[in-house]
Parts: structure tokens; C-alpha cells; sequence
């Protein structure tokens, strides 16, 4: 009887690994440039992986090419919930190469714009045909009603996506999160600080809840 016993929890033990095991959901990081998207994915992969995933810079589309950190493993209220990362380019409806100048010289601004702009069509592609969610990074400090945001959450919208907002940046004395709150009232809103660390903890409380 124990022999038959310990066969049938080995069965069960196998079929609720089998069931349990699903693919990680792809989470784009979506929004304008210099939002701290990339800043926001580190903070995520370091806390969870203790990996980067791209570097941050103050220069606008540091990111040109969408990075990708699989398996990144998030632990909530005795759940684990596993995601890969997605940070893409941030999105602008133009790539001037003169917004470079004041850092690089001509060519190296004209090839960084270049770029720029191949980013952000990849980042188009990625959020109408290979994501499961998204988390839109918006700097609070900065205001939220552009045609860029109005557009890109009115795609999101449209795919049935579900979708989180981050007020990024509330360590600057000029963060407004209700004036985010108040542009976007249909979507949850969650103020942080991806380079201070601030308001981790309710971060990953909402991306465990919105796509585990």
C-alpha cells in the first residue's frame, strides 16, 4: 500500500510541474525617450537576477535596439511569478540628429538618429506582435498628454494588452503623479523611482497581480 501510495504522489508531482510549467510572459517596457526605461529594467533584472540589462545614459535613445532578459523569477506573497523583460526603444513620432550634437560630433549624431528611428519601428513591432503586456514608463516630471503616449496607449488599448503605468522619477522636486493619474485614469498608476529605488516593493506587487 506505501509503494502505491508514493507512486501515485509521484504522479501527481510530475503532472502539477507539467501544468505549472507555462512560458514566461514577455513584459515590453514601453515610453518616450528618456523615461527611464532602461534604468527601470535594470533595477528589476540586478534585484531579481543580479544582471543588467542594457546601459543608461542621460543622452536621449540610448537604447536603439529592444533588449530582451528571460526567465527573471518574482517572488510576492509566496508566489513566484516569471516574466522576460522586454526594453525597448523609446518611442518619438521624430529622430532629429542636431538633438545629439551637443554630445558627439556629426556623424556619429546623423548614425545615432539612424538608429534611433530603426529603434522605434522595431519597438512597434514587438508591441503589435510579441508581447503579453506592458509596462508604460512615464517621467512624472514631465507632461504626460503628447501624441507619442496618446497613441501608444490607444495600440495597447486596442490589442486587449494588459498594461501598468509608472510615474518614474518622483525624487525630482517637479514629479506630479495625479497630473499621470489624471491623463490615464483608465489604467493603474504606480509612482517610483527607478534610480532611488523608491516604491520597489508596490512595483513588484502590481506587475505580480496584473501579469502572473
Amino acid at each position: 500500500m506505501g509503494l502505491f501510495t508514493e507512486l501515485k504522489d509521484s504522479i501527481s508531482r510530475a503532472t502539477d510541474r507539467l501544468f505549472s510549467e507555462q512560458e514566461p510572459k514577455r513584459i515590453g517596457i514601453y515610453g518616450p525617450p528618456n523615461a527611464g526605461k532602461t534604468t527601470l529594467a535594470n533595477r528589476i533584472a540586478r534585484d531579481w537576477t543580479g544582471d543588467a540589462v542594457g546601459a543608461e545614459s542621460h543622452i536621449p535613445h540610448e537604447t536603439r535596439r529592444a533588449r530582451r532578459k528571460e526567465d527573471v523569477e518574482i517572488e510576492r506573497n509566496g508566489k513566484t511569478v516569471t516574466i522576460d523583460i522586454v526594453d525597448t526603444p523609446g518611442v518619438t513620432t521624430k529622430v532629429d540628429y542636431e538633438e545629439f550634437t551637443d554630445e558627439m560630433d556629426k556623424d556619429d549624431a546623423v548614425r545615432r538618429s539612424r538608429e534611433a528611428t530603426e529603434g522605434v519601428a522595431e519597438a512597434m513591432h514587438w508591441l503589435r506582435e510579441d508581447v503579453d503586456g506592458v509596462i508604460y514608463v512615464l517621467d512624472s516630471a514631465e507632461d504626460p498628454i503628447t501624441q507619442v503616449n496618446t497613441m501608444l496607449i490607444g495600440i495597447i488599448e486596442s490589442r486587449d494588452l494588459p498594461v501598468l503605468i509608472f510615474a518614474n522619477k518622483i525624487d525630482l522636486d517637479e514629479s506630479s503623479v495625479k497630473r499621470i493619474e489624471d491623463a490615464f485614469p483608465q489604467h493603474k498608476t504606480v509612482p517610483l523611482s527607478a534610480k532611488e529605488g523608491e516604491n520597489m516593493d508596490e512595483v513588484y506587487d502590481n506587475i505580480a497581480e496584473y501579469f502572473g
